[in-house]
């Protein structure tokens, strides 16, 4: 009897462990179905766009040759905002969804900036360089253009990481606005003002602010007398987010000069265009003039370098550091002054102008900085300096006229934000360690940079401060020039750099 019930009582256990067993198989199962199923649908295009509420994102995929091609194969979002399956698709997709709800459930879309989230920088986040190796294995169709087969025979022997959104970064969601990869040789040609022309240049006989004249064209900018003097050049030890390159802390004399009220203007800089474009010629063509004194000018440019944001009183970008030197000795060709870049010491003493703080007006980087988790929280403060930088928190990615910010207190507007400025100083990390000229410092005798000042609309409030330093990368901002050799004239991947000019006072007429 005792074995019986034993034998009984094993039995209904093994059986009771064999019901639980095959339970937990289909529990299992239907929850691997139904993840599956779950892991479908939330992938599909339809619950893409129901989620993201991101305005006309459907309408500018469907313009996109991605959906609106010759083959009618429709390339859908999951296949370029996650990697393929079994290169981390499960957690890229967790990670994108957590952040896609909480955007859905806590934010508000007309509040977020999606010109932002096109820029290449953030679009590297959520566009997976597998999934487009992946979709197009062969680099080298027959239909690829020379250009086209140049640089991607570039990404392929590249050293450097490249990224395929690098040169296709509007493949999926069209643009209109966006710069067209082609070579633009109608660019800046149209003349649209039916005033006289200047005949001449401003006539300056003292050192005071005066109004330059372009002879030849209807354009004229303001330059501002700025009196020179000796100012603590650099960052101290204790300012927030300071960098190791801005110091130490040094005194310096700066000569008077005369600085550019704003940045160069697009009319300004497409006057030099116009009257010194190399029409038809390409790079690394040598040009003879039978004018030993002509200054021969840039080269069509490829794309728009305006960016589809407007030409005029907006800064000119996207021109090289070569470029900017050019123009300047251009203007002071036709005008009969001194033009040129200004030196680091003079750009950051106009901007400063007078004050020792990290700014020219109040304010303490750490309250301004929109980096850190509770400023993604609550925000920064932008109540001060979005009257005077146009920056990251309150730019509409791209470039602003003069009229958005107010001046400095020398005058001046624009010296922080809006576009980085080139300098004519070589770059060095340990420059003001090494230098000991107290008066009008000029920088390293030779480099392969130069110093660019002063941060732009792409910029964290941190990197707007006076004494912040930044210098060009010019391999970086050519990778998606077509050209072998790449452009002296144009860079391709920089958007948010332009310059202003100096004059020197040995430019005043004599009586």
């Amino acid at each position: 009897m005792n074995y019986y019930n034993y034998n009984s009582k094993t039995s209904v256990g093994r059986r009771t462990k064999v019901w639980f067993f095959i339970f937990g198989i289909l529990i299992s199962v239907l929850f691997i179905f139904s993840g599956r199923k779950a892991m479908k649908y939330t992938s599909t295009d339809k619950y893409c766009m129901s989620c993201h509420i991101h305005p006309s994102a459907d309408q500018s995929w469907k313009l996109s040759t991605h959906y609106n091609n010759q083959s009618g194969i429709v390339v859908h979002c999951t296949e370029c905002h996650l990697p393929p399956e079994g290169h981390g698709y499960f957690f890229a997709k967790v990670k994108h969804g957590f952040k896609d709800v909480y955007g859905y459930l806590f934010k508000d879309s007309a509040e977020i900036n999606w010109q932002k989230k096109k820029l290449l920088e953030n679009a590297i986040g959520f566009v997976y360089e597998k999934s487009c190796t992946e979709c197009h294995q062969n680099l080298f169709p027959v239909t690829l253009s020379v250009n086209g087969g140049n640089a991607h025979l570039f990404y392929t022997t590249s050293k450097d990481p490249l990224n395929c959104i690098n040169c296709h970064l509007n493949v999926g969601h069209y643009d209109k606005n966006a710069a067209i990869h082609a070579h633009d040789t109608s660019f800046g040609i149209t003349i649209t003002s039916t005033e006289p022309p200047y005949t001449e240049p401003a006539r300056v006989e003292k050192f005071e602010n005066f109004t330059e004249m372009i002879p030849g064209t209807r354009v004229s900018f303001d330059m501002v007398a700025l009196p020179g003097g000796r100012f603590r050049m650099g960052s101290p030890d204790d300012e927030p987010a300071r960098d190791i390159d801005e110091g130490p802390v040094r005194a310096v004399t700066v000569s008077p000069f005369w600085m550019a009220k704003v940045e160069v203007t697009w009319d300004e800089y497409l006057a030099f265009f116009r009257a010194t474009g190399s029409q038809g010629r390409t790079e690394g063509q040598v040009v003879t003039n039978k004018k030993t004194d002509a200054i021969s000018g840039a080269t069509p440019p490829w794309g728009a370098p305006d960016q589809g944001w407007g030409k005029g009183s907006r800064p000119a970008i996207t021109m090289s550091w070569y470029a900017a030197n050019v123009y300047c000795k251009w203007l002071s060709q036709v005008t009969g002054k001194k033009y040129r870049l200004p030196t680091e010491a003079e750009w950051e003493y106009a901007c400063r102008a007078g004050t020792e703080t990290p700014y020219f007006f109040p304010g303490d980087p750490k309250k301004l900085s929109s980096e850190g988790f509770g400023k993604k929280l609550f925000g920064p403060d932008t109540s001060n300096i979005a009257s005077y930088v146009v920056y990251y928190n309150n730019s509409s990615s791209k470039t602003e006229e003069p009229s958005f910010v107010r001046s400095n207190p020398f005058g001046l507007k624009n010296m922080s934000g809006n576009v980085a400025e080139f300098c004519s100083d070589v770059y060095s990390a340990d420059f003001y360690k090494s230098d000991s000229t107290g008066t009008d410092p000029t920088g390293p005798s030779r480099g392969p940079e130069h110093v660019i000042r002063g941060g732009s609309f792409k910029s964290d409030a941190v990197d707007v401060r006076s004494a912040a330093r930044d210098f060009t990368k010019t391999k970086a901002w050519l990778v998606t020039d077509p050209q072998m050799p790449k452009s002296l004239w144009w860079y391709s991947d920089c958007i948010d750099v332009g310059f202003r000019v100096v004059c020197e006072p040995d430019s005043l007429v004599e009586k």
